[in-house]
């Protein structure tokens, strides 16, 4: 059963959407009410109010409780090589946090929302999942996905001249195959769920040699020069997509070895790249994009 919206994309085969809108009061109470599930997964962004609602409803009736948190919960973004044992940041409960919520909120929520898992469900049957750069086929946030659209079209590529900021990302089909995976064989605990750290430097170099045409070059632009020109990093329009500060090295660079351990599988970084170029070609790559540098501002960056 797929309990959501139904407005954002279609349903796994086989399953069976009850539409539901958490933001509407009791709605969770009212559609699910005496349910009874082997497992759950709670995908909930920034709502701490959906993810209690779900657990009053359901957290007895549950035998497994997967919840999707993410690498902002951690409050050191400097440190390289953290693993889940590092300090999270203080958790912003609903009657903390401001009407309108940005990203920068998000790391908080997702404490709350994890600790109210596992003081409902209980540690014995929680399943967290800390993902960071969350790619595939699909993803609607043109970060990664900038890159084998921009390196496909050749010519010169602006890329910020670092070649030490570590990176990391997860397929979305792994992080989903792993979750599926641990309800089924009752997997719990706490995950930092990428693939091992990198840098950027060789994910982009790595990217062009998949996808670009022959005399594509790519032009190191320095962090000076991407500041003073007001170019934003990690997301957005107008940013370079993936491009951290220092300040930040420690959000793309966590130890994922417990995962790997418990299981989780990661597919061939080429394979992502070749199936997010076609899903994006598929899409239509000159859509108007969610992130990244316009054409004329990569011109005015080269100039």
């Amino acid at each position: 059963m797929c309990a959501a919206r139904g407005e954002s994309g279609t349903i796994p085969e086989g399953a069976r959407l009850l539409p539901l809108d958490r933001d509407q009061p009791d709605a969770v109470r009212t559609a699910l009410a005496g349910e009874r599930f082997d497992a759950v997964l709670d995908v909930a962004t920034m709502a701490l109010p959906w993810v209690r609602d779900a657990l009053d409803v359901l957290a007895d009736n549950v035998g497994h409780w997967t919840f999707v948190s993410s690498i902002n919960a951690y409050a050191d973004t400097v440190t390289q090589g953290q693993k889940t044992d590092a300090p999270v940041l203080e958790p912003i409960t609903d009657e903390q946090a401001p009407a309108e919520r940005t990203a920068e909120h998000n790391g908080g929520v997702k404490v709350a929302c994890e600790n109210a898992v596992r003081d409902a469900v209980g540690a014995d049957r929680t399943f967290v999942v800390r993902p960071g750069d969350i790619c595939g086929p699909g993803d609607y946030m043109d970060r990664f996905g900038y890159w084998p659209v921009r390196l496909s079209r050749g010519g010169r590529v602006a890329i910020p001249d670092d070649r030490v900021q570590p990176y990391q990302h997860i397929d979305v089909r792994d992080l989903a195959a792993w979750i599926v995976t641990a309800g089924e064989q009752g997997t719990t605990g706490t995950y930092d769920t990428v693939t091992h750290p990198t840098t950027l430097h060789s994910t982009l170099h790595r990217i062009a040699e998949l996808v670009a045409p022959a005399g594509t070059e790519l032009v190191p632009v320095s962090l000076e020069r991407l500041s003073a020109e007001g170019v934003d990093y990690w997301a957005g329009p107008g940013a370079l997509p993936l491009w951290l500060p220092a300040s930040h090295y420690g959000m793309v660079s966590h130890d994922p070895t417990t995962a790997y351990r418990e299981g989780l599988e990661t597919r061939p970084f080429e394979d992502t790249v070749q199936d997010v170029l076609a899903d994006e070609r598929a899409r239509g790559i000159d859509r108007e994009r969610a992130g990244g540098l316009s054409p004329e501002q990569e011109r005015a960056l080269l100039g």
